[in-house]
């Protein structure tokens, strides 16, 4: 099994520059109303435009906020100290700066363009 979270957003290009910058990842499609973001050939974050129906209607409501209500966006980093540095450089808008987790891990937790809160982990075990 493999996790494809999918979170809409309303500038799908915006949202997909922001994602490839803070974790070094790669467009694996492209485009004004869907995104694939793609590491080492995985995907890891799907974006897809806030208006837009296809075959299956619309995913979610924009009116209704905050976006991701009780939901994080975790990404487990090997490079994590550069990832945090990029969100820095970024000005990304940090809710809990670069901190030891009781789980014996480093985490930065931040808010992406739209309002999702988004995690940065170094691997399990890694604070020592």
């Amino acid at each position: 099994m493999q996790l494809q979270p999918l979170i809409c957003v309303r500038d799908v290009a915006a949202s997909g520059r922001w994602y490839q910058r803070l974790l070094g990842c790669q467009s694996g499609h492209g485009g004004p109303e869907y995104e694939r973001l793609v590491s080492q050939g995985r995907l890891i974050l799907q974006l897809h435009r806030w208006d837009v129906e296809h075959h299956y209607g619309r995913i979610g409501d924009p009116n209704l906020k905050p976006y991701g209500n009780g939901v994080l966006l975790w990404f487990e980093l090997d490079d994590f100290d550069a990832a945090v540095a990029r969100a820095e450089e970024m000005k990304a808008e940090i809710i809990k700066p670069r901190h030891r987790s009781e789980n014996a891990h480093w985490e930065c937790w931040l808010r992406d363009l739209e309002g999702y809160t988004i995690v940065l982990a170094s691997p399990h075990g890694s604070a020592g």
